[in-house]
This record gives C-alpha cells, structure tokens and sequence, in this order.
C-alpha cells in the first residue's frame, strides 16, 4: 500500500512538474520570436497576453481585431495592371490589400493626416491619389521631422509612398481611434504594418489613397 500510494504522489508530481515547465516554455517562445506577429482578418483576441509588446507598452487587445474594418471593404475589385494593390479609404478609416487578381487578401484600420496642424500651422491631409511604395524600414524606422524641431517620433515598419508620407505602425494605441491626426502618415495597427512590410510589399507596390 504505501509503495502503491508513494508511485501515485511521484506519478502526480511529475505531471504537475510537466504542466508548469509546458506552459513556460510555451509563453517564452512566443515571447522571444522573432518572426512577423501576424493577424488574419478572422482572428480574434481573447486576452492581452495573446498580444506582443512593443516597447515595454501594454498591448491594446480589444482593437486587434480587424472583422469590422475589412467588412467595410471590397472582397473583389477591378485590377487590370494584375499587380498587388494597397487601398487606404479615410472615409471608412480602413486599408485592405489586393492580390495581383483584386483579391482581397487582408484589411484592417488606417487613420491618415489631420485637417490641420496646430504645431505646423497648415493643413496637412494625406495626399490623395496613387503611388507607389519606394522606400521600406523596420521595426526601428522613426521620424526625421517630428516632433518638429527634433525628430525622432515611432514608426515602426514605415512603407514610404510619396515624398515623406508611409504607412507605418502607431505605437501610441490610444491615438488608433477613429480620428485622423497625423501629419499626413497613414497610421496602422503595429501587427498590420508588419504583416504588410514582411509579407505583402516590395519596392513598386501600388498605394491607392481615396478621397476622405
């Protein structure tokens, strides 16, 4: 009996022993990797710990998914040239990728440029039109503008399409609501920059910025 009871407490400890170390090695995987977070316009988020950190900054669970902003736009449109299309729509605040085919492929919220400036003292909308993607940064990509006078603002995984304007992560969550305020930028959700600078653009993809 009491070598029946004494296998039974190490067979216990044992898999307790293996739960605990399972879900540490697991947390500190995700953790350390370095591949592209990446949220299909399905996904959901059930807690902030299913979200990365950026920069020490709390994630911002609740508006990672991107089911209602990609319902705003098309699943299919006209693209004759057969290339890969970016479409920002300030009027719905969302931005969806194309396949060569106009496919959609993903989409999620964008923010683009203020109506005015308070620091520059002009209006500084983003420029309407298309363009084409020219220039592409990383994780480490920042403003060499602003704050005026000193440069140095976040923008993680800048797509530069026209002059100084990109698409690039906003690492201030709070500034992803419904308001266009930035100096011109199209804003992304962080994961959704990365997604499209690592697994969607090259140099030329097609930018197309709607009318607000």
């Amino acid at each position: 009996m009491c070598m029946i009871k004494l296998w039974l407490e190490s067979l216990i400890f044992c898999v307790f022993a293996f739960i605990i170390t399972g879900c540490t090695s697991h947390r500190h995987a995700v953790s350390s990797s370095h591949e592209p977070y990446i949220l299909s316009k399905t996904d959901t988020v059930s807690s902030s710990a299913d979200l990365p950190l950026y920069r020490g900054q709390p994630p911002f669970s609740s508006a990672f998914n991107n089911e209602k902003y990609a319902a705003r736009l098309p699943q299919k449109i006209d693209n004759p040239g057969h290339q890969k299309i970016i479409i920002v729509d300030p009027k719905i605040f969302a931005w969806g990728a194309y396949d060569e085919d106009g496919n959609f492929v993903r989409g999620g919220m964008a923010t683009a440029g203020a109506d005015y400036c308070k620091d520059t003292d002009e209006a500084c909308r983003t420029k309407i039109g298309t363009f084409r993607i020219y220039s592409l940064g990383d994780v480490d990509c920042v403003s060499s503008k602003y704050p005026v006078g000193k440069g140095g603002s976040l923008m993680p995984y800048c797509m530069f399409f026209h002059k100084g304007l990109s698409l690039h992560g906003s690492p201030d969550q709070m500034m992803l609501s419904e308001k266009h305020i930035s100096h011109g930028c199209v804003r992304l959700r962080i994961p959704d920059a990365e997604w499209l600078r690592y697994n969607f653009v090259d140099i030329g993809t097609k930018v197309v910025v709607e009318p607000y």
